[in-house]
């Protein structure tokens, strides 16, 4: 039986960890967080 839950315990860490890494937002392809784009904010130089 120990053996069993050892088994499952196993293929379920492995399974999370494929998730994790097949489920990454850091490579910009197209959905979830992405890098935030820098916009240009107009300053007065004069009162």
């Amino acid at each position: 039986m120990s053996e069993l839950v050892l088994l499952a315990g196993f293929f379920g860490i492995l399974g999370l960890l494929l998730w994790l890494g097949f489920d990454s937002d850091d490579d910009n392809g197209g959905g979830g967080l992405m890098q935030p784009s820098l916009v240009p904010i107009p300053v007065r130089r004069h009162r």
